[in-house]
């Protein structure tokens, strides 16, 4: 029996999953052993999460709903992660903020 994982989460990030949130977002998809696939709609279209190229391509503004799905080993931890990375957005939170 295949492990499945589905999951929605809103992008609250100021412009959304722009270059450096996809990269983020796609490098912890790929540190897990499951097929993970993203969609802006329930419906779909399903691509990818792996891709950097494809999530860049999905041009997400803030206010997006994201949906998250994966197979496989991990595929509830894999979900959960990506869910908690959109959820801390993308620990950019605080990276304008300068220390003196």
């Amino acid at each position: 029996m295949t492990a499945l994982a589905q999951k929605a989460v809103e992008i609250t990030h100021e412009v959304g999953l722009h270059a450096r949130p996809s990269v983020k977002f796609t490098k912890l998809a790929k540190s897990f052993p499951a097929a993970i696939e993203m969609a802006l709609a329930p419906e779909g279209p399903w691509f990818d999460a792996k891709s950097i190229v494809k999530v860049m391509a999905a041009k997400a503004p803030k206010g997006t709903v994201l949906h998250l799905r994966a197979s496989g080993d991990e595929a509830e931890l894999a979900v959960d992660a990506l869910v908690a990375l959109v959820e801390r957005d993308f620990d950019e939170a605080d990276a304008h903020v300068r220390t003196a």
